[in-house]
């Protein structure tokens, strides 16, 4: 998706590099997801603090920055070794926004000095804000296909737990056993056969003709 962005920015604009930041909210710092050139290691490991650097500047005050030559020699600016974008002249740096909320921001440069026009800063504004939308809803189907997998593995546990307290009901009335024990003879069993508990369990179920799956 982020990739999608940087490719329509470069063709908007003719630009000579397209950095994406996303923010990193356990952390609150802002970190390079996507670049138009190749930067393997830096991405998801560049950071700034919010408010550093242009990028984190435009995080923090949900705000455009245009420079059009000697964008390094802003005061805002940190430059980083790894990143040849950073001794490029011209800058322009655009929040990306979903629901009046900065999510990301998306830093355009030039290698020349470049006037950024009115225009050319409404198509990356609108850019930003479309994308916006794009990786909240994005975020969205992810949270619930992880609460979803969450929900699954309680609803499992809750299966396993139920059956093996069946059959732990069931050695104690056949043997005569304590809770514990029953629970000590499953548990023994299972690593010296080396399979999980709950298989145990359901063959104690299957030989008393119960089925394993059925709940009480």
């Amino acid at each position: 998706m982020l990739q999608a962005l940087i490719e329509l920015v470069v063709e908007a604009t003719r630009c000579d590099a397209c950095l994406v930041y996303l923010p990193d909210f356990a952390t609150g710092e802002v970190v390079l997801e996507a670049s138009q050139l190749p930067h393997k290691a830096e991405i998801g490991t560049l950071r700034m603090k919010l408010g550093e650097g242009i990028a984190g500047w435009v995080a923090e005050h949900k705000s455009v920055v245009a420079l059009s030559s000697g964008a390094f020699n802003d005061p805002r600016f940190k430059k980083f070794p790894s990143l040849v974008e950073d001794s490029y002249e011209a800058l322009v740096s655009v929040p990306i926004i979903s629901r009046g909320a900065v999510i990301g921001v998306m830093n355009v440069h030039h290698k020349l000095p470049h006037e950024h026009s009115p225009a050319e800063i409404g198509v990356l504004t609108f850019l930003g804000e479309q994308m916006g939308g794009a990786i909240e809803r994005w975020r969205l189907v992810e949270e619930n296909a992880r609460l979803q997998r969450t929900a699954g593995e309680i609803r499992r546990r809750l299966e396993d737990r139920t059956i093996i307290e069946r059959a732990k009901g069931i050695l104690q009335q056949k043997f005569q056993l304590t809770e514990p024990e029953a629970y000590l003879r499953l548990r023994n069993e299972s690593r010296r056969r080396r399979r999980p508990m709950r298989e145990l369990a359901e063959a104690v179920l299957l030989a008393e003709g119960l089925k394993p799956r059925e709940t009480e």
